[in-house]
């Protein structure tokens, strides 16, 4: 080996080495969230003991110590197993294998291990630590300090059994413990995927009994938090991962400048890793990716969470709330432009003869500190009382009472679109998915590829349709008129999701993500695995296609899951999903462009339009012509003085079934009727092109053996 090749191998040893970091100086940065939520709770009185009645010092210190934990650990588990998923591959390539000495052997990456290795260890902390709050937050609410008395014992399995709070970290507790127990025994990405979906789970019930769940403005309190909550765990729980991995990454980085030390010979080397992307600046770009998502969650929806808190500016620095609001503030601005110098400037010069390697492992570090000690003070922070009343007032009316919101104004035609009521959860998706539309279609046509405009406008009018719908005047009269819950649930399933499919935002997708090739499943590769598998072929098939479409109306409205809708926030969230997904695939599978399992030929379409349009013209003059009231004990004590009464009010409803019903499905065959043309044109125009091409071979063909036939049924 010469000199020059001996001294590149040592530069990128020297190179990776500034990766191998001991891990407990990781596990000492973690602390200092401890170490800020002891001093935040020491200025703001939160460990003192109550007035009334005193849990404990140990209950006192000990909650918040055990959130902490619960919050950094949840969060580290769920990043590791959604890193696992979608940015490391789960084995070594073929020629990483022949490196190894080995090229038959299907070794699993020792990145991948790791990470499963971390993402197991988090998840046993987690349910540890969720089993903590459960008993802790029990000993908190009820003064009684812990003990293995039988008052105490009683008091808990009441507390598990009854109340919200009981109940909603009992559900973590089980999701942590199912997810524990999967991620030691799934290995395949696609099951990965999914058990990172069902840890995401937990962050609804930990939105629904959060610090700021019983404020005023309950729908914005709740959906806001779980944004927040769910850019948090993607944000610091990755940032965290990432600085676990470092000693792994810095092996993997010197492993690969030897092999590639050794391929060349005496050729200078330019770094240790010269060529294409490794692995380790691979996963820092797609981290940064998820980091930049997650930071814009975490910022606005914080934002938004705090306007529910806070009345006036001068609340920011003359309350404890505030004062912490202020800390949470500065400390996500640090975070910020720390990202900001990862993603601009260091991740570029990974492989420079310079330091970036090091730096960017210090900067990890100081960027795990700042997170662990806004967790310690966001737990705080949950235990101090806002400047806002949560409490409802003692003269709330029967509206307010029912949905948490005072009685609109009577109901005028311009009052449907200029009252609103931000739904954050859909705002958020709106944003996303119109952000998203319009950088591909930029992408695909710099790349000369035509993208019609037509279908963009109708992409984003279609979104306009669906922020409409659930933050509007239907989201604000839906909840106190059965004629208003009528317009929001018609326009989700019949009007926006025609918008939306002739936007064909999946072909969209195809053609301007960019496919993978290190094993690795992107955003482009999940596309096409729910394209054809078979849950996508069950749902778009054309029967069963209708019959969910149809069906829901029937099952929705003249069972209690209406009723659920109507008093519980998640079912009112994912009645909306339900009806949206239903239109679109139905819509999908009838006028849409984008690729499917199967597809139905024409006559058939028109035909399931057809009796869909019967369907609902049936239901419509049902709902009509009754005289039973449904869900009396919501729509029949709301207390307005203004309008129709309820059951002339529901008879509205059933005409308006019917006109946003049929309407739209005429529309739809129209459509139906359109393609059908085009695709016959377009198949004449095949037929005339191949029948240029073989002098209508098939056509004398055809001729000759009717010509046989007849020929041969002759007397002789």
């Amino acid at each position: 080996m010469s000199t020059s090749t001996r001294s590149t191998s040592t530069q990128g040893r020297s190179r990776a080495d500034l990766w191998r970091a001991p891990l407990p100086l990781t596990a000492a940065v973690l602390c200092t969230g401890l170490l800020a939520l002891i001093i935040a709770g020491v200025l703001t009185g939160v460990s003192e003991a109550g007035e009334l009645s005193d849990s404990g010092a140990l209950t006192r210190w000990g909650l918040p110590v055990a959130r902490f934990i619960h919050h950094l650990a949840m969060a580290t588990a769920l990043a590791a197993v959604i890193l696992a998923a979608v940015a490391v591959p789960p084995q070594r390539g073929p020629r990483q294998r022949r490196k190894l000495g080995n090229p038959d052997a299907a070794a699993e990456h020792p990145i991948f291990t790791r990470i499963l290795q971390i993402a197991g260890l988090a998840g046993v902390v987690w349910t540890v630590a969720a089993v903590a709050v459960l008993v802790l937050t029990f000993s908190d609410l009820s003064g009684l300090q812990l003990s293995a008395s039988d008052s105490f014992a009683s008091g808990f399995f009441g507390y598990v059994q009854s109340i919200a709070n009981g109940q909603a970290w009992t559900a973590v507790v089980l999701i942590a413990a199912v997810f524990t127990t999967l991620v030691t025994a799934v290995r395949a990405p696609a099951g990965l995927f999914f058990i990172g979906l069902l840890g995401l789970t937990a962050i609804l019930p930990m939105a629904l009994v959060g610090h700021s769940a019983s404020g005023d403005d309950h729908y914005a309190a709740v959906n806001s938090l779980g944004l927040h909550l769910l850019g948090v765990v993607i944000w610091v729980g990755g940032l965290v991962v990432l600085a676990l991995l470092a000693p792994n990454l810095g092996r993997e980085a010197a492993r690969r400048a030897a092999g590639t030390t050794e391929q060349r010979g005496s050729t200078e080397l330019r770094g240790a890793g010269t060529g294409s992307p490794d692995l380790t600046e691979t996963l820092l770009r797609r981290y940064s990716t998820l980091a930049g998502l997650a930071l814009l969650t975490v910022a606005a929806s914080g934002v938004i969470n705090a306007s529910l808190r806070i009345e006036s500016l001068d609340q920011l620095v003359s309350t404890e709330y505030g004062l912490l609001l202020c800390a949470k503030l500065l400390a996500t601005a640090g975070l910020a432009l720390i990202g900001w110098l990862h993603r601009s400037w260091i991740i570029p010069r990974l492989h420079s003869r310079s330091r970036p390697a090091g730096m960017l492992f210090q900067l990890i570090l100081v960027e795990v500190a700042i997170m662990s000690a806004v967790i310690g003070i966001s737990t705080i922070l949950g235990r101090t009382a806002p400047p806002v009343s949560e409490d409802l007032p003692g003269d709330a009316s029967p509206a307010r009472t029912l949905t948490g919101y005072d009685l609109p104004p009577e109901p005028e035609g311009s009052l449907w679109f200029t009252l609103w009521r931000p739904d954050w959860l859909w705002v958020a998706v709106v944003v996303f998915l119109a952000a998203w539309y319009v950088l591909a279609m930029v992408r695909v046509r710099r790349r000369g590829d035509r993208w019609p405009v037509l279908r963009a406008a109708s992409w984003l009018l279609g979104l306009l349709v669906l922020l409409w719908v659930t933050s509007g005047g239907p989201a604000v009269y839906g909840m106190v008129l059965f004629s208003g819950h009528m317009i929001q649930h018609m326009t989700l399933t019949m009007v926006a999701p025609i918008f939306l499919v002739l936007g064909s935002p999946v072909t969209l997708a195809l053609r301007s993500l960019p496919a993978r090739t290190d094993g690795t499943r992107g955003p482009r590769e999940w596309i096409l695995w729910l394209v054809h598998s078979r849950f996508s072929k069950i749902v778009t098939h054309p029967i069963v296609a209708a019959v969910n479409f149809a069906g829901s109306l029937l099952i929705f409205y003249y069972t209690p899951i209406f009723g659920l809708v109507l008093n519980y926030h998640v079912g009112h969230e994912l009645m909306i999903f339900h009806f949206l997904a239903t239109g679109y695939i139905f819509a999908l599978v009838l006028i849409g462009a984008d690729p499917l399992p199967q597809r139905p030929a024409h006559p058939m379409r028109l035909i399931i339009l057809l009796a869909t349009m019967v369907f609902h013209a049936f239901l419509a003059v049902a709902m009509t012509s009754s005289d039973q009231l449904i869900q009396a004990a919501w729509f029949g004590n709301m207390g307005h003085d203004w309008g129709y009464t309820a059951l002339e009010d529901q008879h509205r409803g059933g005409e308006l079934m019917w006109a946003l019903g049929e309407i739209p499905a005429i529309l739809m065959s129209f459509a139906a009727g359109v393609i059908w043309s085009r695709d016959d044109k377009r198949e004449t125009k095949r037929l005339d092109r191949e029948a240029d091409r073989s002098g209508d071979a098939e056509l004398h063909d055809y001729n000759d053996m009717f010509a046989e036939m007849a020929e041969r049924d002759q007397p002789r």
